[in-house]
């Protein structure tokens, strides 16, 4: 599931440490307990970042995401594993724009998931305007 119109690219089979010694590397796997800060000086020659999720409760990837979108990161980043419809709305608002989950998802729960907040409250690394500065300017 994605949410982009340019060539998937493969999956990454590199770990961020392979990744950091190798100058070829186009893609590459965050884990948990990894440190998507080092991935910052090579962003320009990154095609996919997948995060990987191995279980629902681990919020680890989202910190990783908004970090390497705040960061000037356009490439495609994938939320891998544990990951959940109900998860997806907010995956979104922290730069993810795409989905290999270990379970399919319905398209239709998707896209309700997407749809049950039309407005939101606090600025994160999506375009979205929160309601405050709706009502304020």
């Amino acid at each position: 599931m994605r949410f982009r119109d340019d060539e998937a690219p493969d999956g990454a089979q590199v770990t961020v440490d392979a990744f950091l010694e190798q100058a070829d590397a186009s893609a590459v796997r965050v884990e948990p307990g990894d440190d998507a800060r080092d991935l910052l000086p090579h962003l320009p020659r990154i095609r996919l970042i997948e995060v990987n999720f191995p279980v629902y409760g681990d919020g680890r990837g989202y910190s990783a995401a908004r970090l390497l979108r705040e960061n000037g990161y356009t490439g495609e980043l994938r939320a891998v594993g544990d990951v959940l419809v109900d998860q997806i709305a907010y995956m979104r608002r922290c730069g993810f724009d795409a989905f290999a989950p270990d379970q399919p998802l319905d398209e239709g729960d998707v896209a309700n998931a997407l749809a049950r907040w039309p407005h939101v409250y606090q600025p994160a690394a999506d375009e979205a305007v929160p309601i405050w500065k709706l009502r304020h300017g």
